[in-house]
């Protein structure tokens, strides 16, 4: 297989919830190239096709060199077989460890370089719980199955881009977490992501953990003592990263043009300002990885799925932006 004809990977997601439907949706638009296979269960992929009323057919395929990439067709490598198809909108076992099975699956395929990317549909982190798995998202698992040493979430849309220095752990460890080495990885690869989406000489703003920024250390100590000198030792290294700024403006001048990408320091402090400006157009990146990942910027949505309503705009964002990375990737960018 050429690099002209590997596709890119999608998995289906959680089977209860609304990824297997937005992924039969992305994959039925003008816009997203034809060449995609999707990892998981030709079955639930089945039902989320009659769900949404695609006249598309369902071509299950034992080894990805099977796929024909046929117009009207949806190309589905099994990853899972349930014969049981679990229920909708809710937090399912087998549901879990179906998406689990899937994304495990493509991130051999694209170890092997038998995918260009891989562009992940939402999965609950509950069902996974239930299912026995102990990972409590896709950066973790990515983490882990690929041998990444220091990853990082990028989140973003066309007028604001973030990365954040603790991602899925509480405010209490978040805290203890954002130490000088995070605070280093995290400016390094917003640096090198900013890159990859075509910023030359990107401007990094890092936020400060503390309300005002810590205001000269009278609301606390990390601006003084962990985020300015690592801000200072980036400097070093010839990255344009400046700050601590305020967290509570800081996303307001990114989005007048300040500032090209944000270090923000935990979960919600990144992800509030980016999901604020609308779901449709968000994409989640995962940097530091040897190959390309993104993913649609919501969840599972328990509550319309199976209701044929789920918009599919993130997801297409996110393969469009996948797509764009692997051209970057093939540039030496990435």
């Amino acid at each position: 297989m050429t690099k002209d004809s590997t596709p890119i990977g999608i998995t289906m997601g959680d089977p209860s919830g609304i990824g297997p439907e937005i992924a039969i949706k992305a994959l039925t638009e003008n816009s997203v190239a034809n060449r995609s296979v999707v990892f998981g269960c030709p079955n639930v992929m089945e039902r989320a096709a009659h769900m949404v009323g695609s006249q598309k057919k369902i071509h299950a395929l034992k080894s990805i060199g099977d796929a024909r990439f046929a117009d009207g067709t949806i190309e589905v490598l099994r990853t899972s077989d349930l014969d049981t198809l679990p229920p909708i909108g809710e937090i399912n076992a087998d549901s879990g460890q179906a998406a689990f099975d899937a994304i495990k699956k493509s991130i051999e395929f694209a170890l092997a370089g038998k995918v260009l990317a891989i562009v992940t549909a939402p999965i609950h982190k509950e069902a996974l719980s239930v299912a026995g798995i102990k990972y409590s998202g896709h950066t973790e698992m990515l983490a882990d199955f690929s041998g990444a040493e220091k990853v990082a979430m990028l989140l973003g849309n066309d007028e604001i881009r973030t990365v954040l220095v603790t991602i899925h752990c509480s405010l209490r460890d978040a805290i203890k977490g954002a130490d000088y080495e995070a605070q280093m990885d995290a400016i390094r690869l917003a640096h090198q992501g900013a890159i990859a989406l075509g910023f030359e000489s990107p401007r990094v703003a890092v936020a400060g953990l503390n309300p005002h920024a810590g205001e000269g250390g009278l609301f606390g100590q990390e601006e003084i003592e962990i985020i300015a000198p690592a801000i200072k030792a980036a400097q070093a290294e010839g990255i344009k990263a400046s700050g601590p700024w305020p967290g509570d403006t800081v996303f307001m001048q990114a989005r007048k043009g300040h500032f090209d990408i944000v270090v923000a320091q935990y979960h919600d402090q990144g992800l509030i300002p980016v999901k604020f400006m609308g779901l449709e157009n968000g994409v989640n990146i995962t940097l530091g990885l040897p190959f390309v990942r993104t993913s649609p910027d919501h969840g599972t949505a328990f509550n319309i799925a199976g209701t044929g309503k789920a918009d599919a705009s993130s997801l297409v964002t996110a393969i469009k932006y996948a797509d764009r990375l692997v051209a970057a990737k093939q540039k030496g960018k990435y």
